[in-house]
């Protein structure tokens, strides 16, 4: 009879029947809005963090840009200015006997009568040239892009989408070149990014040599899911 009374007990004051409703909605939003309330009533104003300062320095940047890039297979040719970095474009042309281009619309490129200079050459230019551009861009000699930025510490340029730019430039063709003016240069993309201003772009690449990959032993591969060759044009603006 005692156990029975225990069993009671314990019952009535310790164990929830698992039978009973659980909370109503109406119960858990008065429970939220308490927890909202408390943390609202504890806010309190606080300093924003220092900009980035970042701990890299270089006392060249062009040249620990160079360094980087070319020891991840990248390469970079210097010009004195934009008009030999166009000479320098001739010459790669010539060099891989390109038939035909395509190329953003882009800062300095826009400037440029690319069909008129190299009229040997078939050409589409991003966002004015009719056609298929995905179509033409896989078959492509080479792709030509400008640079929003050229990161010393890991010698990668940065590349953004938006009109007149894509992404099928860069990662089409057997060959990317991309022309970088020396104001680009910044010493990593901590420092970059906390200088930058204005919306993020649909996309944003970081470059870094020509497309690479490795299986599970290892082995390098080189142009298996990109250009197997990325050419940095670095002239003085």
């Amino acid at each position: 009879m005692n156990r029975k009374q225990g069993t009671g007990n314990r019952d009535q004051g310790q164990v929830t029947d698992p039978r009973s409703p659980p909370p109503s909605p109406q119960q858990n939003i008065s429970a939220r809005d308490e927890i909202l309330n408390r943390l609202r009533s504890q806010a309190r104003e606080v300093d924003p963090p220092a900009p980035w300062r970042s701990r890299r320095q270089f006392e060249g940047l062009a040249e620990q840009f160079t360094q980087a890039l070319t020891a991840v297979k990248g390469e970079v040719w210097q010009a004195k200015d934009f008009a030999e970095a166009l000479e320098q474009l001739g010459q790669i042309f010539r060099q891989i006997e390109a038939e035909s281009a395509v190329a953003d619309a882009h800062m300095l490129l826009d400037e440029v009568d690319l069909p008129g200079r190299w009229p040997e050459v078939q050409w589409h230019i991003v966002g004015r040239t009719e056609g298929d551009l995905r179509e033409f861009a896989a078959t492509a000699d080479v792709g030509i892009s400008g640079a929003d930025a050229a990161l010393a510490e890991t010698g990668s340029v940065v590349v953004s989408s938006g009109p007149g730019r894509s992404r099928l430039t860069s990662l089409l063709p057997p060959i990317h070149v991309a022309l970088v003016p020396t104001s680009c240069l910044t010493s990593d993309i901590f420092t970059w990014t906390a200088a930058r201003q204005g919306k993020l772009p649909s996309s944003l690449t970081l470059i870094s040599g020509p497309s690479k990959t490795a299986d599970i032993e290892q082995t390098m591969a080189i142009g298996v899911h990109g250009p197997k060759r990325f050419i940095a044009i670095l002239y003085e603006d």
